[in-house]
């Protein structure tokens, strides 16, 4: 049962990414906790991380 679940997420997985852009057409660009634009370069991948909290 584990094996079939396992492989079923990574089929899933698989079939997602397949599905994606080889290539974003135009700039990311985000807002920070103080306001400021924050842009993404595109020339190369970029991990960026995403943290929220709530009060």
């Amino acid at each position: 049962m584990k094996t079939k679940l396992i492989f079923l997420l990574l089929s899933a997985v698989l079939v997602l990414a397949a599905c994606g852009d080889k290539k974003v057409e135009e700039q990311m660009t985000l807002l920070d906790h103080e306001k400021n634009e924050v842009t993404f370069p595109q020339e190369k991948p970029t991990l960026f991380f995403f943290i929220t909290t709530y009060t």
